[in-house]
């Protein structure tokens, strides 16, 4: 397939998500079929020039590509099970988003279906698709990446991990969940400083340069627990960090906010303290999060 082949794809799922990736494969010229539970999120789209479906087996029978991005697993089985016959000879790609267990799940079921799978994890948001910075990690059949790579390419930076349909989930999970904490600690800031009039605009402004620039520490933290040494030297001690960390926790209380978020990492980084690997460097907080107490 080239890229400038048209191909006959129905997108299953019209949230936010789903309207974007539905948008991005007509502004791509693809015919494009969509279908959503509730009537009139396919308006716009229909405007934009794909066709509406009435019911999601229609959908299926118009497209030899089928597109899920669906609420969750449970919603995804709800739409498929019953469209089994129609999908088997079809292509399969699922963009919701569903644990790696609930992908390898999907996978067995498509396979007894006759039905090639393919999963995906999105790492954007809607108004990235198609755009700079638009990612989507991919698992499972390399057939189908191979083949429809073209047409995936047309949301973003395309990724294949592999045949085990869980790792992209898996991928997309792990990396969402550096997300929330980070995002967690940004906002930590924004509640300390507060009181003291600053606005969360204004903090931003600081935050952001300041932690992008502390990611450049992922591959010495990583390098690290690859070698499996926390001892190596020129890393800051879990002692030390644990001061600071003190510190940081006994300012956020005088603002008058919850050290939540920061009595969590003090609590695993005194596991280690406790276990006697206190010299030891701060990426030695991984066993603590890989053996949960």
């Amino acid at each position: 397939m080239t890229t400038n082949d048209s191909v006959q794809v129905s997108v299953l799922g019209l949230g936010a998500m789903g309207s974007a990736l539905a948008a991005a494969l007509v502004r791509a010229e693809h015919a494009t079929t969509v279908w959503n539970r509730s009537a009139g999120k396919a308006d716009d789209l229909v405007a934009q020039g794909a066709r509406a479906a009435a019911t999601a087996g229609d959908a299926v029978r118009a497209g030899r590509l089928v597109i899920t991005c669906l609420l969750d697993d449970a919603s995804v089985r709800e739409v498929l099970d019953p469209l089994a016959d129609e999908l088997a000879g079809r292509t399969l790609i699922n963009l919701t988003t569903t644990s790696p267990e609930q992908s390898r799940a999907l996978a067995a079921w498509a396979a007894d279906a006759g039905v090639a799978y393919l999963d995906g994890g999105v790492m954007a948001v809607p108004e990235m698709i198609g755009g700079p910075g638009s990612s989507i990690l991919y698992s499972g059949s390399a057939a189908v990446f191979d083949e429809y790579e073209p047409v995936l390419d047309v949301w973003g930076t395309s990724t294949y991990f592999g045949s085990d349909a869980g790792l992209a989930s898996l991928y997309d999970l792990a990396l969402l969940a550096g997300m929330y904490v980070m995002f967690a600690g940004f906002l930590h800031g924004v509640a300390m400083v507060a009181p003291a009039g600053v606005t969360a605009g204004e903090f931003a402004a600081m935050a952001a340069p300041w932690q992008t620039a502390m990611t450049g520490a992922f591959q010495g933290f990583a390098a690290v627990v690859d070698g499996g040494d926390y001892t190596v030297e020129g890393q800051q001690s879990l002692e030390f960090s644990d001061v600071a960390l003190g510190g940081i926790i006994a300012a956020s209380a005088e603002q008058g906010v919850s050290t939540d978020a920061l009595a969590m990492v003090q609590r695993l980084m005194r596991r280690q303290i406790d276990a006697g690997h206190g010299k030891e460097g701060f990426a030695r907080i991984i066993e603590s999060i890989k053996q949960p107490g």
